[in-house]
């Protein structure tokens, strides 16, 4: 069993190392927040206070990579919120850590937004095209990772994230005008996101690159409309002036290489 370090114990993170731990991997865990170390600590998972900034690394950076040979990052760029601190440095920033460690395989935990708004079928082979800064950051990390030669790095481009607590339809219920209606949604439960993680460190499986999207792909109007009346919520209302870009992830080589099977076929 190998010794993990996460960084970014949360959503995602959490539920993650308790799996890892379930399965007799150790972790260590990450988070920004003081107050969660007693979270982290009560499921198994040694904590660290670790904050990356543009030119330098808040907390015990060396201890929290010391002694795994795996890192997964999971720490979102962030951009949405106004911060004008670049991704692309805070990373750069914990590189040179990286390189003094026993780290030999990387876990980048990336997004389906690196390929922009294009219309059609889009597999690992199709050519990113980001449109959104916080795309562009993320395409730019994943191409640092893989030409560090000191490790090994694998990437996972989610589709949206959703799970028991998380759906994208508590925000849109009840608005009108919503853009996109025959879109199709290209979307992972939770399980399934930890599923494929679980299943790359299994097999060992590193220096390759996944999409991760279940494959249910009703349009943003059917689903959430369903997804609305499920959960009492105002139904939202889409325009049908404007034209749908008919992006479709396509995660087969998830079926294929990993040998994995989708839970939640059906969001």
């Amino acid at each position: 069993m190998a010794q993990i370090s996460i960084l970014g114990c949360g959503w995602l993170g959490l539920p993650l190392a308790k799996q890892l731990i379930a399965k007799g991997h150790t972790v260590k865990g990450s988070t920004t927040s003081p107050e969660k170390i007693a979270v982290l600590q009560k499921a198994a998972i040694k904590p660290y206070v670790i904050t990356l900034h543009e030119n330098n690394i808040e907390g015990d950076s060396k201890g929290f990579l010391q002694d795994s040979n795996i890192l997964i990052i999971d720490i979102p760029p962030g951009l949405r919120k106004g911060s004008s601190e670049s991704f692309v440095a805070k990373i750069n920033t914990l590189i040179p850590i990286m390189a003094t460690s026993r780290i030999t395989k990387v876990l980048f935990i990336s997004s389906t937004s690196v390929y922009g708004a294009v219309n059609g079928i889009v597999t690992e082979g199709t050519i990113p095209n980001p449109e959104t800064e916080s795309g562009k950051q993320l395409l730019e990390v994943e191409a640092i990772l893989q030409s560090n030669t000191n490790f090994k790095t694998t990437i996972i481009r989610f589709g949206g994230l959703i799970g028991d607590d998380r759906n994208p339809v508590k925000y849109l219920a009840g608005k009108k005008d919503i853009s996109n209606p025959s879109a199709p949604v290209n979307l992972i439960h939770r399980d399934d996101c930890i599923g494929i993680i679980m299943k790359i460190i299994e097999k060992n499986v590193w220096g390759d690159v996944f999409n991760a999207v279940t494959p249910h792909h009703p349009t943003r109007q059917e689903y959430y409309t369903e997804k609305a009346k499920e959960k009492n919520l105002p139904i939202p209302l889409f325009s049908r002036e404007e034209v749908s870009i008919t992006k479709v992830i396509i995660a087969d080589r998830v079926k294929q290489v990993l040998e994995y099977n989708f839970i939640n076929t059906n969001l």
